[in-house]
């Protein structure tokens, strides 16, 4: 039979044998999932470079189609204060004769009317009163 001491040392190696297996199961799924990272990391390397690439050309044809846009917005600013001056002119060129060859008109048919013989019967005017 065992003594005592040799029954501990057979627990005692028992339960290094456990830690033992329990370890290197936990490395061999420790290596595995080195394994699938590194290979992840170098599929994602390998993807960056011309997605990078594609980004950089993307933001200099970005870049190019702002200036223009900039330039076109520019010019479109330029001809709108010039269609505003043109407006300003033409109504301060139009509206004021317009506006007198207007009043010489009401004037003149107003002096027309005036001269005009009445027709007797009631009539109803329309205006303002002299």
């Amino acid at each position: 039979m065992l003594t005592a001491g040799e029954v501990a040392g057979l627990i005692a190696a028992t339960g290094w044998i456990v830690l033992v297996c329990v370890m290197v199961t936990v490395l061999v799924k420790l290596a595995r999932l080195l394994t699938e990272t590194t290979k992840a990391v170098s599929d994602l390397n390998n993807r960056l470079a011309p997605l990078l690439d594609d980004v950089s050309v993307t933001v200099n044809e970005t870049n190019r189609q702002l200036i223009a846009v900039e330039a076109i917005a520019k010019d479109v600013k330029q001809v709108s204060g010039h269609a505003a001056k043109l407006s300003a002119v033409t109504q301060t060129i139009f509206t004021g004769p317009l506006i007198k060859v207007s009043a010489i008109g009401h004037g003149v048919r107003r002096a027309i009317e005036a001269r005009r013989p009445s027709k007797p019967g009631p009539r109803v005017r329309q205006g303002r009163p002299r």
